[in-house]
């Protein structure tokens, strides 16, 4: 997912979405435990997504707060 296309998304689809990541993440995480994942750089790209929905948020608060 690309910065721009998670600006486009409202706050309450921001909010969903990084629900969505962290459950992701969580799911990754518990698989990689019991079984091997094949693909090692899922885990790093769901974090960077997380990472991306979470800046962009705060980047929407800071600017509601006049900062």
């Amino acid at each position: 997912m690309k910065a721009a296309e998670v600006r486009e998304l409202s706050d309450e689809e921001l909010a969903v979405e990084l629900q969505n990541l962290q459950e992701g993440l969580f799911r990754l995480r518990v698989r990689k435990i019991t079984e091997n994942i094949h693909n090692a750089g899922e885990v790093r790209s769901l974090r960077r997504d997380i990472a991306r929905v979470l800046t962009i948020m705060r980047e929407r608060q800071l600017a509601r707060e006049g900062k």
